[in-house]
């Protein structure tokens, strides 16, 4: 087994969106006066789901693409999934705050978390083709 600097570089990349994300959420709260929650807000909820919704779905799709990786699996599987992966997750907030219905809601949220679940499919087939 090697150690998977690619993933672990997309890794870190991922990391720092986090915190972006992180702190977009605590401004949220600071500017709307919330200690918790949301306080009834639409705005700060979709912050905070946005930053759920990547806390879902980056761990275990970090995870599959490095026990690939690690494995010996193809490099260019693994930075083409880590690179779709980075857009994927950055074009999702964007969505969040787009008008209901309308072309940017589909292109940033749709594309956006259709692109994770894709990446995290592909690499969990990656991995079992390669361990099998």
């Amino acid at each position: 087994m090697i150690f998977p600097a690619t993933t672990a570089f997309y890794a870190g990349l991922l990391g720092l969106i986090y915190a972006g994300m992180s702190g977009w959420v605590i401004g949220g709260r600071l500017t709307g006066n919330v200690l918790f929650g949301d306080g009834g807000q639409d705005s700060l909820q979709r912050r905070i789901r946005s930053h759920a919704n990547f806390m879902e779905y980056v761990p275990i799709t970090l995870l599959l693409i490095a026990l690939y990786e690690a494995g010996g699996g193809a490099q260019g599987w693994v930075r083409g999934l880590l690179i779709v992966l980075v857009i994927a997750r950055i074009l999702h907030p964007i969505g969040m705050f787009a008008a209901a219905n309308t072309p940017r809601q589909f292109a940033c949220r749709g594309v956006g978390i259709l692109a994770t679940l894709a990446v995290m499919t592909i690499a969990s087939i990656l991995l079992l083709l390669r361990t099998a």
